[in-house]
């Protein structure tokens, strides 16, 4: 859409809602060890997204993950940065076990 006043202004459809995105970077060396399909699977069980740190499109290098919430709409700040604070507690949590099991 054009404004005369802003320019074109759009926006992302996947930010509907609060347009809240959520992330945190994160090492997980264990769940790098197990595979990013993964590490996907289970981060879309927790409502999370696992992207690498240059970004959506820019790929993954080393252990560190863009971790971010999944989902925009029909819920509060508040329950999308608890999500958040859960899902990566969990994920690191899992990590830890995961890089002593595998030694």
């Amino acid at each position: 859409m054009l404004s005369e006043k802003y320019g074109y202004l759009h926006s992302c459809p996947t930010n509907l809602g609060t347009g809240m995105r959520v992330s945190v970077h994160v090492d997980l060396p264990g769940w790098t060890k197990e595979g990013l399909p993964a590490l996907k699977a289970r981060c879309e069980e927790l409502g999370l997204q696992p992207r690498g740190t240059r970004g959506e499109s820019g790929g993954q290098t080393g252990i560190t993950y863009d971790i971010s919430n999944k989902h925009r709409l029909g819920y509060s700040e508040v329950e999308l940065v608890q999500k958040m604070i859960d899902g990566v507690n969990t994920l690191w949590k899992e990590d830890k076990e995961l890089v002593a099991k595998q030694g």
